[in-house]
């Protein structure tokens, strides 16, 4: 079974950094993107980062580009999301998401197993 477990939220004053993880198992780890999303109620889920596993690629929204890094521990099949200079307008629900075999890891309706989420909370 597949399955994608996030850890790593909590509440952060704004400026301050958190690191979110999703530790992956029940499927082929490799040739596979994994992507970080959130998702504010009453609002379009937003593709943050994403990462092509087997070999290092990462790929970045815009909104998130120079503050949030995606990294991974190929060996504990987790994939990490360093974020710095939180602002209260990054207060979300934060979720990884993967697919197989990757076509574009900036696709971000190919998307299709994802976990339960983290909730991340900057406060001002």
């Amino acid at each position: 079974q597949v399955q994608l477990v996030e850890s790593g939220g909590g509440s952060v004053q704004a400026g301050g950094p958190l690191r979110l993880s999703c530790a992956a198992s029940g499927y082929t780890y490799s040739h596979s993107c994994i992507g970080w999303f959130r998702q504010i109620p009453g609002k379009e889920r937003e593709g943050l980062a994403a990462i092509y596993t087997d070999a290092d690629i990462t790929y970045y929204a815009d909104s998130v580009r120079g503050r949030f890094t995606i990294s991974q521990d190929s060996a504990k099949k987790t994939v990490y999301l360093d974020m710095n200079n939180l602002k209260p307008e990054d207060t979300s629900m934060y979720y990884c998401a993967a697919y197989s075999p990757p076509m574009g890891c900036l696709k971000w309706g190919r998307y299709d197993t994802w976990g339960q989420g983290t909730q991340v909370t900057v406060s001002s």
